[in-house]
């Protein structure tokens, strides 16, 4: 009996089980829990703030276009009215000359189509509505700036050789005249260049579907 009892007491105590072991899925769930859904249009840069941004920059695109147009609507109705104006008798009409009536034409047809632009964009900005449909009307913008910018400065760069010519020979009212109005002819193809630029922007970021 007492080497029985020696063996018992010599004996390695059994393990025991731990009273509760979680499963293996719930505990991988406690250890890296699964991160909350993106919010609607994060990884898109749909945002609100990126909304608004993009009102802020159509809405300037917008009074730009409007500005430039309207600079553009003044430097043509100056050259229009300093040409038809500049009649001073005998050799000094400017109706004698082709490459001034052709500066007058140009400069009315600017007058118009500025002034016509200049009035859409004005119930635009009032109404935010558009007469024609938006690709349409940024794709005549585009067109038409560039059109009417290039008939101005042909006819202003006409106008100056003649110009020029008679300033060397003389210098009186009638070719300061002239010269004042090709200088207005000049500046209405510079604003409507900047225009054609921004009709351009507002033409490649268009949406056709």
């Amino acid at each position: 009996m007492s080497g029985a009892e020696d063996g018992q007491k010599h004996a390695p105590p059994q393990p025991t089980a731990p009273p509760f072991a979680p499963p293996a899925a719930a505990a991988a769930d406690f250890e890296s829990p699964v991160p909350p859904p993106p919010a609607a249009g994060a990884g898109s840069g749909m945002g609100v703030p990126a909304i608004v941004r993009r009102w802020r920059r159509d809405d300037l695109v917008r009074k730009g276009s409007l500005v430039l147009r309207g600079l553009a609507l003044l430097f043509s109705l100056l050259a229009f009215i300093i040409m038809a104006s500049n009649k001073h008798g005998d050799w000094k009409d400017f109706d004698r000359y082709e490459e001034f009536r052709y500066l007058l034409a140009i400069s009315i047809l600017a007058t118009l189509y500025t002034g016509v632009q200049a009035l859409r964009h004005v119930h635009q900005i009032s109404t935010g509505q558009d007469l024609v449909k938006r690709q349409t009307s940024a794709l005549i913008d585009f067109a038409g700036d560039q059109v009417v910018a290039y008939l101005l400065i042909s006819a202003a760069s006409t106008a100056v050789p003649m110009t020029n010519k008679m300033r060397d020979n003389v210098d009186n009212l009638f070719t300061d005249c002239l010269a004042a109005s090709i200088s207005m002819a000049f500046f209405g193809f510079l604003t409507l260049a900047l225009s054609a630029l921004i009709s351009g922007y507002k033409l490649s970021t268009q949406s056709y579907i």
